[in-house]
């Protein structure tokens, strides 16, 4: 692994999803890297997202043609190299009056032809009243689209890059941040918040909402474009409906909202779309809270209620300023900017699904010579023996059906809910003994996340390694609490009288 003292290639700002796809990339083209984040990684945006890999359909409707379809390539990609942390996931787009059969139609047309489909099946027309789906819904909704897209583990996607990154002797630090930098003409010095340096030739700024700040206040450049920072929320609540569809609602205001089930006994809600002046300010309203609600109840049977939100959280989207274009209508596309007169480049927007695809467009512009590879290498966990023709999601379900059979001492959920978080770490992580149950997460669990995920918090550990910040009661989070040297969490402002234990917050750089 690299050291401090190296000169480095590339010093990458910013410890999100891009810059974690960034150094896996670039340390497996054999370039030095270093990988510093002022909080947790994956600790503020690519934490907080609505948790899909798609191509965006809504997108269609702004003709926005390009990006989605290089999100559905994407889409195959994930699927395929992250099959762990991943899944199928189809969604039901009832028919309803702010758009027509027609356009609606015609859109999932273009969806399901647009890139090549191998894993994810195409869209079809459902009857409601006769489709387990409609179960969840008013009975005046008789009819619906079926489509697919996928799911993913926002957070531990985050992991799976940067572990694999410093497999590959990337130099990688969290909850340090970089407090200044110098250009000398030939390279850059850095000043890090622990008091040490280092030296690089180029400096990749991915610090997300951050981005603009980082580029000015600590690069010293004032060539980065104006970012537009939009807020998005999200609501957990009791599972609204018990199949494995999920939803994709219309609204009035011209929005759609989903409705994802989520960690088995819960569903996701999101997302709004609200503009704020700094990423610091980012909370979720109670307004937004009322209007997801709101949202969700025009559709359901079963309607919910405030009292039903056991989890809330925002993270926010740092998009490209486009000069008269609502939130909902500027493009979530990134784009590279070079800074003039130095070895720099800061991203700016971006998705999730889209962040592999932009680290090979990164490497185009710094190591044209080097060769792309991260299409087809699976992330750790993922990494599983396959037969040929197989994908990765079937192979990884056959390894995790044997894993099940082999560890017949352990409760099958419970190997499964280790498989779905460290994937093929999973069979280590049994045969070693799990040690002490604090109720729900056992000890080796935690040395798994200290000591090879970079956790140093509880919260790090309930609410990204894991979610079993939704299932552990207030006891086993205050022992989780304990093993890290903390007191036990504060319980999380809830709308009315419900309380919660605090969730994600949306971390502010070098916020521990």
């Amino acid at each position: 692994m690299a050291s401090r003292s190296d000169i480095f290639d590339l010093l990458i700002i910013g410890g999100g999803i891009n810059g974690a796809g960034i150094a896996r990339d670039a340390s497996g083209r054999g370039l030095k890297v270093a990988l510093v984040e002022a909080g947790d990684f994956g600790g503020a945006t690519s934490s907080a997202s609505t948790k899909l890999i798609h191509g965006g359909l809504r997108y269609l409707e702004f003709y926005e043609f390009g990006l989605v379809r290089k999100a559905l390539k994407e889409r195959e990609v994930l699927l395929d190299i992250a099959p762990h942390i991943s899944w199928p996931q189809s969604f039901v787009l009832p028919s309803a009056p702010e758009r027509p059969d027609w356009k609606l139609r015609a859109g999932l047309f273009l969806y399901d032809h647009l890139a090549r489909r191998k894993v994810v099946p195409g869209s079809n027309r459902i009857d409601l009243r006769q489709d387990r789906a409609g179960r969840a819904l008013e009975s005046h909704y008789t009819h619906a689209f079926r489509y697919w897209d996928g799911w993913v583990d926002d957070a531990r996607l985050v992991i799976a890059n940067i572990a694999d990154a410093a497999a590959r002797g990337a130099f990688v630090r969290s909850r340090t941040r970089v407090t200044g930098t110098l250009w000398d003409g030939s390279g850059w010095t850095v000043a890090l918040s622990d008091g040490s340096s280092l030296r690089a030739k180029t400096i990749v700024n991915t610090a997300g909402p951050w981005a603009e700040e980082v580029a000015r206040s600590v690069m010293g450049r004032n060539d980065a474009p104006s970012l537009r920072l939009v807020q998005g929320s999200h609501i957990v609540t009791r599972r609204v409906h018990l199949g494995r569809d999920a939803f994709m609602l219309q609204q009035p205001d011209g929005r759609i909202i989903f409705v994802l089930p989520y960690e088995h006994d819960f569903s996701l809600i999101g997302t709004t779309e609200r503009s704020i002046d700094m990423p610091a300010a980012a909370h979720i309203t109670d307004e937004e809270s009322d209007y997801l609600i709101a949202a969700v109840n025009r559709y359901l049977a079963r309607p919910l209620t405030l009292d039903d939100i056991v989890h809330r959280f925002s993270g926010v989207r740092p998009l490209i300023l486009e000069e008269g274009k609502a939130d909902r209508e500027t493009s979530r596309d990134y784009s590279l900017v070079s800074h003039d007169g130095v070895s720099a480049l800061t991203v700016v927007g971006g998705k999730i699904t889209t962040y592999r695809v932009l680290a090979e467009d990164v490497l185009e512009k710094l190591a044209p010579k080097s060769k792309r590879w991260t299409a087809t290498a699976p992330l750790p966990g993922g990494d599983v023996e396959r037969f040929a023709g197989e994908t990765g999601q079937a192979a990884f379900t056959r390894w995790m059906d044997n894993l099940v059979t082999a560890q017949e001492n352990y409760d099958p959920r419970l190997v499964r809910r280790l498989a779905r978080t460290i994937g093929t770490g999973a069979e280590t992580l049994l045969n070693g003994g799990l040690g002490e149950n604090f109720g729900g997460i056992f000890e080796a669990e935690l040395e798994w996340f200290k000591t090879l995920e970079w956790a140093t918090t509880a919260e790090d550990v309930l609410w990204r390694r894991t979610k079993l910040g939704l299932h552990l009661d207030d006891a086993a989070k205050a022992r989780v609490a304990a093993w890290f040297g903390e007191a036990p969490p504060a319980a999380e402002a809830l709308p009315k009288s419900r309380k919660a234990t605090r969730g994600h917050r949306f971390a502010v750089p070098g916020d521990d």
